[in-house]
């Protein structure tokens, strides 16, 4: 099959032949029809994540057909069209059986811990605890946006933060995660401040239903934050991941606040720096979230279906291989607004 393979951290991405992976024990695997790039990809391209040896295939948003099942699944079948989140739960520890697959102790990633979706086929471990079945009138390309950033937002709103109606939101990071987090805000009745370098990425957020938008271009985003709400947001979201990015959600909180921590903080110095004396002085609450569990899609299915959550207007481009391996490289820095697809098959 033709992949994208990293043989090295930061190393060109190249498109080349490899093996089709096989089926797992209780696993199946997938034929790629579309697979969303993310930040978190670039993460792994970079070296942050300890759990990718090279050569590598990343690859974790992904959507397409079962092409073949392994021994011990019962719930799937050849041709089932299928998403996944982008953690693997391993079906059998307590956190799996009490729904919460995402935070697994055992837990395979594809793309992470294992060649992932920048390629025609993915393996998926623990099918049955971990596919999620597309209704038919979501593509493929919907589901595939769903896999980490939707979702992840998802559960940070309302299954973490519990975000509820009238609220202050303020999302910093106006990309694939972000601006899913403002239409996940907007649609739980929240009003929404986002934040982010790109003046186009904020003319977005502002489209999906931001009130008010701040270009991060040196000024004091907490105290324009402040000034917008009277003291602060209720709930923050800190959807790039850098000190930063992290301390502007922090700080934007008014007393007794939320903030979801969704973007993967990169060391410095040994440990990313946090304002934690604001999180003890005003008794604030950070919530990290690491994706949604495949029990959990169901909610957020049937809003999609009925009309009151739309990914599809999240997707900005779709994209082949070649032209994603010279995507990837420069992902952290690219001015680009809304999430980025990948069609294996171009």
């Amino acid at each position: 099959m033709r992949a994208l393979v990293l043989d090295a951290a930061r190393a060109r991405p190249e498109v080349r032949d490899v093996p089709e992976p096989t089926a797992p024990d209780g696993g199946v695997v997938v034929r790629v029809v579309a697979t969303g790039l993310c930040r978190s990809d670039w993460h792994a391209w970079a070296g942050h994540d300890d759990d990718v040896a090279f050569p590598h295939v990343p690859g974790h948003e992904l959507a397409g057909e079962i092409s073949s099942i392994g021994p011990g699944v019962t719930r799937w079948k050849v041709g089932d069209r299928v998403t996944v989140p982008f953690v693997a739960g391993c079906g059998t520890c307590e956190w799996c059986l009490a729904g919460d697959a995402q935070v697994c102790p055992d837990q395979e990633q594809p793309g992470f811990t294992y060649w992932g979706s920048f390629a025609e086929y993915v393996a998926i471990h623990a099918a049955d605890t971990n596919l999620v079945a597309i209704p038919a009138s979501v593509d493929f390309a919907t589901a595939a946006s769903l896999g980490c950033r939707f979702a992840t937002a998802y559960r940070a709103l309302v299954g973490r933060a519990r975000v509820a109606e009238g609220e202050w939101v303020t999302v910093v990071g106006a990309g694939g995660v972000g601006l899913s987090a403002v239409m996940i805000a907007r649609a739980l009745g929240a009003r929404v401040i986002a934040v982010d370098r790109n003046t186009e990425a904020l003319a977005v957020a502002a489209d999906l239903g931001a009130e008010h938008t701040l270009l991060a271009d040196g000024r004091d985003i907490p105290a324009a934050v402040a000034e917008l709400t009277g003291g602060g947001s209720h709930v923050s979201v800190d959807a790039v991941g850098s000190e930063q990015t992290c301390a502007d959600a922090l700080l934007s909180l008014r007393r007794r606040g939320r903030l979801a921590q969704i973007g993967l903080l990169p060391p410095v110095d040994g440990h990313p720096r946090v304002p934690m004396a604001r999180v003890i002085g005003w008794e604030l609450d950070v919530l990290g979230s690491h994706g949604m569990a495949a029990v959990d899609y169901p909610g957020m299915m049937a809003l999609i279906e009925d009309g009151s959550l739309q990914p599809q207007r999240l997707i900005e481009r779709t994209i082949g291989l070649a032209e994603a391996g010279e995507l990837l490289p420069v992902f952290d820095t690219a001015r680009l607004a809304g999430m980025t697809i990948i069609d294996p098959s171009r």
